[in-house]
C-alpha cells in the first residue's frame, strides 16, 4: 500500500489516527522487541476488539501467526499518520529513516536512530540537587524476507548521571537496570552499552521458531511474576506452535544466563572474568477457552549453576519439551530451582478486561511467612467514559519473601535471575499496588503512574516506597515512537520502627528520545 495515494492538499499538517485490522506484513510501522508499555497500549486496544480472533497476547514479542483478519499482531494498526506531498516531511514525521521495499512485498529493510538525549535535575530530601542526564546513540534495524523470515537487531551506547538511588542500586548490584554492566563515567556517571536480535522463521503456519539475545514477557498486567523484561538481555531459543485453529499456543524457551560472580575458571591478567553460567528452560501453554477467556500454564527450571572450573553439565532433560515433567521428575526442592505459575485474561467487553497471575516457587512452605508464593489481580479499561484512545488501569501484586531464590541445600546462586536482576517482579517480593492513566490525542500524550510498594521481613514491615510519575509529551515519528517528553517523578522511601532516614528525590527530565523499549526505574 502506497500511503502517497492518500495526499490530502492544500498542504497541511494534519494528524489522523487509523486503527488497522487487516495489514500485510509489509506494512509494519514499528519494531517487535517488548514495546515502551505506554506505547504499546494501542496494540492492546486493537487487541481487546478482536473477540472473534483467537490471540495470545500475554507473551511478548507476539508472533507472527497468520489468520484471516491480520497477519502480524503487532503490527495491526498504523498511528498517527503525517499525510503531506512532500517526501521530506515524510520521512522525518511518518516514514523511517531508511525504509527499502520491494514492489512485491518480497522483501523489506527499515533502520531507525536510537536516541535519548534527557537532561533533568533531582533534589534529594528537598535540599540538595544534582544534575542528571542520559545520552544514547545507536541504532535499530529490522527486514522481511519473504513472508517466513523476519529479524531485527539493536545497538546503543550511552552515558548517564542518575538520581542517587539509582546510583546506589547501580553500585550494589554492579548493573544499570535491565541494562547491563557499566565503567565509570567521569566522576559520578555511568557508561554502558547493550545490543539485542533476533532471527524468526515460520517453517509452517503454525510452528515458528526464533534465535535471539533479547528479552520476553509473559503477562498482560504491568508487572510479571512469571517473566518480565525487567532484567539485561540474554541467549535465547523460543519455539512456538499453534494447534486447533488457534485456541492454543505452546511456547518453549531455551536461555543462557548469568551470575555476576566468577566462574572459578583462570582467566589471563587484565581480561574481563568469565562469570558463572546457569541455563534455564520455560514452557508456556496458552489456551482460548473462549473468545473471551484466555488461560495459560507456566514452568520454569533454572538449572544447577556450573562448578568451580565454570563448567555446566545439563541432563537431557533440559530440552524436555512437555510442560510439568520436569516437575514431577525432579519436585521444586531439588537443586535446579523449578517455578509454577499461571496467567489469565478475561474481555469483560471491548474495552474492560480482567487479568491474574499466579506463582508458586515452593509449595513445601506454605503455612510459612517466607512461602515464596505471589499473586497479582488487575483490571485495564480502554476508552475511559467513551473518551478515546484513554486507558486506566489498577493492578495489586503480593509476591511472599523466600520467592526466586535458590533451593534450600544449593551451594551455587541458583535464584530466578540474571546480571544480578529479577527475571520477573521487579521490586522482588513485598507488595505493591500499581495504577496507571494514559490518554493520546492526535500525536499529543500524556501520561500518569503511581506506584505504592511495601517490603516485609520475617513478617514486619520494612520500608513503604511511594513512586509517581507524571508525563507529557509530543510523538515525532510513530514509526520508532520518536517523541519529546517532560516528566516529574517524586520518589519516598519511609522506613518503619528503624532507625534510618526517609529518603526523598523528585526529579524532572526533559528528553528526546526513541522511546521503544522499557526501562524500570519505580522502584
Amino acid at each position: 500500500m502506497d500511503y502517497k495515494q492518500n495526499i490530502i492538499k492544500p498542504k497541511a499538517v494534519m494528524f489522523i489516527i487509523v486503527l488497522l485490522t487487516q495489514v500485510q506484513m509489509g506494512m509494519s510501522q514499528f519494531y517487535n522487541l517488548p514495546n515502551n508499555y505506554f506505547f504499546n497500549l494501542l496494540t492492546e486496544k486493537n487487541l481487546s476488539k478482536m473477540d472473534s480472533v483467537q490471540t495470545h497476547s500475554s507473551i511478548q514479542p507476539y508472533i507472527p501467526f497468520y489468520n484471516k483478519r491480520y497477519k502480524f499482531v503487532a503490527d495491526s494498526y498504523k498511528i498517527f499518520k503525517f499525510i503531506t506531498d512532500d517526501p521530506l516531511l515524510d520521512k522525518v514525521f511518518y516514514d523511517h529513516l531508511i525504509h527499502i521495499k520491494s514492489k512485491t512485498n518480497k522483501y523489506e529493510f527499515k533502520v531507525d536512530p536510537l536516541l535519548n538525549i534527557e537532561l533533568g535535575r533531582a533534589y534529594s530530601d528537598t535540599t540538595n540537587y544534582l544534575k542528571t542526564s542520559t545520552n544514547t546513540r545507536g541504532f535499530i534495524a529490522s527486514g522481511t524476507i519473504g513472508k517466513d523470515f523476519y529479524f531485527e537487531t539493536m545497538f546503543a551506547e550511552n552515558q548517564s548521571f542518575f538520581p542517587y538511588y539509582i546510583s546506589n542500586f547501580n553500585k550494589q548490584s554492579n548493573v544499570v537496570p535491565g541494562q547491563g554492566r557499566f565503567k565509570p563515567f567521569k566522576t559520578t556517571g555511568y557508561d554502558y552499552a547493550f545490543s539485542s536480535g533476533f532471527v524468526s522463521y515460520q517453517p509452517t503456519k503454525n510452528i515458528n521458531i526464533q534465535l535471539g539475545h533479547g528479552k520476553q514477557k509473559i503477562g498482560n498486567g504491568y508487572r510479571s511474576l512469571l517473566l518480565s523484561d525487567n532484567a539485561f538481555n540474554y541467549p535465547y531459543i523460543r519455539l512456538t506452535s499453534q494447534w486447533l485453529k488457534g485456541k492454543i499456543q505452546y511456547t518453549n524457551i531455551y536461555a543462557a544466563l548469568m551470575n555476576l560472580e566468577t566462574g572459578g575458571a583462570k582467566t589471563p591478567p587484565f581480561t574481563e572474568p568469565l562469570f558463572q553460567k546457569k541455563a534455564m528452560a520455560i514452557q508456556y501453554l496458552s489456551f482460548n477457552i473462549s473468545k473471551r477467556i484466555n488461560l495459560g500454564l507456566f514452568q520454569s527450571m533454572v538449572w544447577n549453576a556450573s562448578d568451580s572450573m565454570n563448567r555446566q553439565q545439563l541432563d537431557w532433560q533440559y530440552i524436555n519439551p512437555i510442560i510439568f515433567s520436569n516437575l514431577g521428575f525432579y519436585g521444586l526442592n531439588n537443586k535446579n530451582n523449578i517455578m509454577l505459575g499461571a496467567n489469565m485474561s478475561v474481555k469483560l467487553s471491548s474495552r474492560l478486561m480482567l487479568y491474574a497471575q499466579f506463582m508458586a516457587d515452593d509449595l513445601s512452605r506454605m503455612k510459612k511467612t517466607q512461602n515464596g508464593i505471589g499473586y497479582q489481580v488487575g483490571i485495564k479499561y480502554f476508552d475511559v467514559l467513551k473518551l478515546k484512545n484513554s486507558m486506566l488501569q489498577l493492578e495489586y501484586n503480593h509476591v511472599a519473601e523466600g520467592s526466586y531464590t535458590s533451593p534450600i541445600g544449593t551451594i551455587n546462586n541458583q535464584s530466578y535471575s540474571h546480571y544480578n536482576q529479577n527475571l520477573a517482579f521487579t521490586p522482588g517480593y513485598g507488595t505493591e499496588l500499581v495504577s496507571i492513566f494514559d490518554y493520546k490525542y492526535k500525536r499529543f500524550f500524556m501520561n500518569a503512574k503511581l506506584n505504592v510498594q511495601k517490603l516485609t521481613i520475617n513478617g514486619y514491615d520494612f520500608y513503604t516506597n511511594t513512586f509517581s510519575n507524571f508525563g507529557l509529551g509530543y510523538t515525532i515519528n510513530p514509526s520508532y515512537n520518536f517523541n519529546v517528553s517532560l516528566n516529574y517523578i517524586n520518589r519516598q522511601q519511609v522506613f518503619t520502627d528503624f532507625n534510618a532516614s526517609n529518603n526523598i528525590t523528585r526529579f524532572y527530565t526533559l528528553s528526546l528520545k526513541s522511546n521503544l523499549y522499557n526501562t524500570y526505574y519505580d522502584f
